[in-house]
């Protein structure tokens, strides 16, 4: 009963219809026989229908109303399967714990990390050789749909590398297929379409899993990297020619990752940030593009500029709070 104590009452029901608000008020009385149906599910790695649909809002963001690229889908899954998701992600983490499975490089939906443990040891390590008078290029990568994009056959198989028992990843299979979504707007609805690909959006397991698939990105990359979710930086010193074929060479390496495990890099949004006097600004490519260099970039909400100043942010912020007053 203590999960179904913690819902959010102020939370919207998924298309079972059941209220997180009703599941609070009778957790009591429903706590038995859910714990049953929960472990039958598990063992049995059979997922109800209900659990596999989800009701999809756009919410809109900024821009032109008739322009779908300017809505943010906000997808409603079912209350009841997010609290057994919640159970099986406890399981998933205390395996990924006691095998020390995700990298260092990963600061999102890790215990004790954050953007800001990101942003200060990475920049504790660019600034480091700043002051020594050498050149930085940092590499701001970014993957296209990265959630949506993920495949169901490719992460099994990372789960069972990470050493899952049997009967968590069957039930993780019959979860991530057989899924349906539909587009609810005032009222009016779609009709149910397949999901094919990507780990759904709005469940609790949806973090977890995604770290789990790219954990093994920075194999074999010489270079710094930093990630965060699908946001990743890749930096190294580039005084000398070799230092800057290390950096390319470790590109073609992410390039390659990518290929072999059907994701695809928003090259329009991968920008390179030199740093440093004597940059020689070195053009780097990323499969068949050429990544475009940025004398200033948005990283985690924070804009750095090519002499580490930080007076853009300081504007940014000075003009939102004069919004604001």
């Amino acid at each position: 009963p203590r999960d179904l104590d913690r819902l959010d009452t102020f939370k919207s029901a998924g298309p079972d219809g059941l209220h997180p608000r009703v599941l609070r008020e009778l957790a009591s009385i429903i706590a038995q026989p859910l714990a049953r149906i929960f472990e039958s599910s598990w063992r049995s790695g059979e997922v109800p229908d209900d659990w596999k649909r989800a009701n999809v809002v756009p919410i809109f963001k900024k821009g032109r109303k008739a322009d779908l690229a300017n809505y943010r889908p906000i997808s409603l899954t079912s209350i009841l399967g997010k609290v057994l998701e919640k159970i099986i992600k406890e399981a998933i983490l205390n395996r990924l714990a006691e095998g020390n499975i995700l990298r260092d490089t990963q600061h999102v939906f890790v215990a004790g990390r954050s953007y800001l443990t990101n942003l200060i040891s990475f920049y504790d390590h660019v600034t480091y050789h700043l002051d020594k008078g050498e050149e930085i290029d940092i590499i701001h990568l970014n993957f296209k749909k990265a959630f949506n994009l993920v495949s169901h056959d490719h992460l099994l198989v990372k789960l069972a590398n990470c050493g899952l028992d049997i009967t968590t990843i069957r039930w993780l299979g019959s979860w991530l297929r057989g899924r349906t979504q539909r587009v609810v707007v005032d009222g009016s609805q779609s009709s149910w379409c397949a999901v094919t690909s990507g780990i759904p959006q709005g469940s609790v397991l949806r973090p977890i899993l995604f770290n789990i698939y790219i954990n093994d990105v920075d194999i074999g990359v010489k270079s710094g990297l930093a990630k965060f979710a699908d946001d990743t930086k890749l930096w190294g010193k580039v005084s000398t020619p070799e230092n800057r074929r290390v950096i390319q060479a470790d590109l073609d390496r992410l390039m390659n990752w990518a290929d072999e495990n059907l994701m695809v890099f928003n090259t329009e949004k991968c920008k390179v940030l030199h740093l440093g006097r004597k940059n020689l600004h070195h053009a780097y490519r990323l499969g068949s593009a050429t990544l475009v260099s940025t004398t200033d970039e948005r990283d985690l909400g924070v804009t750095v500029d090519h002499k580490m100043n930080m007076s853009l942010q300081c504007d940014a912020a000075a003009s939102k709070a004069s919004k604001m007053l």
